[in-house]
This record gives structure tokens, sequence and C-alpha cells, in this order.
């Protein structure tokens, strides 16, 4: 199962990643861009994921991911139970919802230096 505390971990790495309590949940943020969010009991996970992928992983996997609810469909957005994933499928889910908001120049950055390419 994964914790705020091994995303908060985790989001420490990633440059310009800030940390937030908004209405007593946990959100990860680049400037203004939400790109992970906990539910209040911390059993869901949102992340920035492609709209027009998302209907598939939750298709391929209903016991891990889930749509977000209905106000939050017209963002980039999916969901995962925290109790589904184990702490290296959560670093990449949270790398890549991190990917989606930062800048090119940032994001090439990071890569290199985690020894990482295109």
């Amino acid at each position: 199962m994964v914790t705020v505390d091994d995303v908060r971990q985790f989001a420490r790495t990633l440059p310009r990643s800030s940390e937030h309590l908004i209405r007593d949940r946990v959100k990860f943020r680049v400037g203004k861009i939400v790109y992970v969010a906990f539910s209040r009991d911390e059993s869901l996970m949102g992340f920035g994921f492609p709209k027009e992928e998302r209907a598939a992983l939750v298709a391929a996997e209903p016991e891990k991911f889930l749509l977000p609810r209905e106000s939050d469909m017209r963002f980039h957005w999916v969901e995962v139970r925290t109790a589904a994933i184990d702490v290296a499928e959560m670093r990449e889910l949270v790398l890549e919802a991190w990917r989606m908001c930062v800048p090119k120049k940032v994001r090439l950055e990071q890569e290199l230096a985690a020894g990482r390419t295109l």
C-alpha cells in the first residue's frame, strides 16, 4: 500500500514540485497545476493522466484504477486505489503526471539527471 509519505518523499525530488493542504486534502503541484491529490481518507490518489487514454486504463484494471468524479472529467485526471499499487508503480504514475505539467526544458533536465532519455 502506498502512503502520502511515500509520495511526499518522491515528489520532493522533482523540480518545481510543492506540497499543499487544501480543504484537508494533500495535493502536489507545479506552480498552480495539481498533478497528484489524495482523498481525505488517503485511500485514493488522483493524478494527471491523458484524457484520451484513461478509459482504456480503467477498463484494463478496474480493481485498481477509476475515473474521476463527474465534475473532474474535463481534466486530464484519473484515480488509483492506494492499496492496489506498490511504491515502484506509484513512482511511475507520479513521475508521468509531473512530466505532463512542467516545461519541456525542466522535464529534459530531470531526465538527464536521472539518466533517462525520451
